[in-house]
C-alpha cells in the first residue's frame, strides 16, 4: 500500500508518500506546496501541488491531519480550507480518504501524542532509515501522516 500524507496550511502544506512492503516503511517522496497570495489563489495552488504529486506517484490512499483545537479560531478556519483543498484533490483523484488528529498520528510516529515536530521528526527519520529529518518539518509532519495510516489499515 502507498499512502499520501498531508500535513495542511495556507503558507505551507507538508506531504509526505510511504510504501509498506512487508514490514518495512519505504519513502517515496516528500516536500511542502508553499502558497502566496489571497486565499483563492492559495487553494488553487495547493489543490493544483496535490493533484500532480498524486498524478506522478500513484498512492492508493490519502491520509490527512484533521483541524482539532487550538488559541486561535481564525488559524483554525484556515487549516480547514487547505484541509478542504486536500480533500477535494484526492477525492477526485479516487483516493480512499483518512483523517487522523494531531495526538493519533504524534502517537503512531513516537509513542507519544504530545510529541513536539522536533520529535517527530527525529522518528520519521529512523523509521524510514533517512540520513537527516525531512525538511521543512511540514514534510515530517506529512510522512508521519501517512505512517498513522499505514499503522491503522489491515
Amino acid at each position: 500500500m502507498i499512502v499520501l500524507g498531508v500535513d495542511p496550511g495556507l503558507a505551507a502544506t507538508g506531504w509526505g508518500i510511504v510504501r509498506r512492503q512487508g514490514s518495512r516503511l519505504i519513502p517515496v517522496g516528500y516536500g511542502a506546496i508553499r502558497s502566496e497570495g489571497e486565499l483563492p489563489e492559495r487553494l488553487s495552488h495547493i489543490y493544483g501541488s496535490l493533484r500532480a504529486v498524486i498524478q506522478e506517484h500513484r498512492p492508493d490512499c490519502l491520509s490527512v491531519e484533521m483541524v482539532f483545537k487550538g488559541p486561535n479560531v481564525l488559524t483554525l478556519i484556515k487549516l480547514a480550507h487547505a484541509r478542504a483543498a486536500a480533500l477535494l484533490a484526492g477525492s477526485e483523484m479516487g483516493l480512499e480518504v483518512a483523517e487522523y488528529t494531531p495526538m493519533q498520528i504524534k502517537r503512531a510516529v513516537t509513542g507519544r501524542g504530545a510529541a513536539d515536530k522536533t520529535q517527530v521528526a527525529f522518528m520519521i527519520t529512523r523509521l524510514l532509515g533517512l540520513s537527516a529529518p525531512p525538511r521543512p518539518l511540514d514534510a515530517s509532519d506529512a510522512l508521519a501522516a501517512a505512517i498513522c495510516h499505514l499503522n491503522a489499515a489491515p
